[in-house]
């Protein structure tokens, strides 16, 4: 993630600190259904592993482009580094992954997810929190001169991301809207009342989006040709029908008469 020291500061003020509070919320919950052994945060979004905290996983990680290097324990995820465009991560072999407005952060996002679909292991999930870019939250980063929040570099609509996700043969299983308050001063509570209700009574008004989706292995079933059988006849008897009788000049009914 470029420029990550701008996101982090940010994230810091009073109107990062309750966006924070709100995405750790429906990251927890977009994460308790998913289990399995490996989960993987790919993008430092906060000082802690605050958004990955509550899954159910065996194992957590946090994969970004700077910071040290740690290894996992029973109460903190490892922290490592590796590259976008080939994440050092074997293929099929994680079982969730969460990108938190990882991909408003690189210049080519296609690279992640190409990435992602290849680290996947079949029924996998992905987690993508991202701001909708028309929306209040759209139209600051539109006219901020460094982006808003700062450092972001394009903001993603959740449809075309619907697209590139089913391209890789990733199945939407839940979407959220959520940032019902303007970009200045400090966001609303989680628990607002905006926030319990804007997703029901006006959800065109978000801010925020969050993407579930899951990696679909569909088995290839061979089919059989269905030759076509010739009728047998049982007993190799063929009895006469009246037509048949008719044209050669036989009459079935005095045939026992003779």
């Amino acid at each position: 993630m470029h420029n990550a020291a701008s996101p982090h500061a940010w994230l810091r003020s009073p109107l990062g600190e309750r966006l924070y509070a709100l995405e750790r919320k429906l990251a927890g919950e977009a994460l308790a259904q998913v289990f399995g052994w490996q989960l993987l945060q790919i993008g430092i979004w906060g000082d802690d592993d605050g958004l990955i905290a509550e899954a159910r996983t065996q194992r957590k990680s946090v994969l970004g482009w700077h910071g040290p290097i740690t290894v996992a324990s029973a109460d903190r995820p490892a922290m490592i580094r590796s590259r976008t465009d080939a994440l050092a991560v074997a293929s099929d072999s994680v079982d969730a992954v969460l990108l938190p407005h990882t991909l408003e952060y690189e210049p080519d996002p296609h690279e992640i997810l190409r990435e992602v679909g290849r680290i996947l292991s079949a029924e996998g999930h992905l987690i993508v929190l991202g701001f909708r870019p028309f929306s209040s939250w759209g139209m600051r980063h539109l006219f901020a001169r460094h982006g808003f929040p700062a450092g972001t570099e394009r903001l993603i609509g959740e449809r075309r991301l619907r697209d590139w996700l089913k391209l890789l043969g990733l199945e939407i299983v839940d979407s959220r809207r959520y940032l019902f308050a303007l970009p200045w001063g400090s966001a609303a509570s989680p628990e607002g009342f905006f926030e319990r209700t804007g997703e029901r009574i006006w959800p065109m008004l978000a801010g925020g989006y969050m993407l579930k989706a899951r990696k679909r292995v569909y088995a290839l079933t061979p089919i059989r040709p269905r030759w076509r059988l010739r009728p047998q006849v049982v007993g190799g008897l063929i009895e006469p029908t009246t037509r048949m009788n008719a044209g050669s000049g036989l009459d079935v009914r005095d045939s026992g008469k003779k």
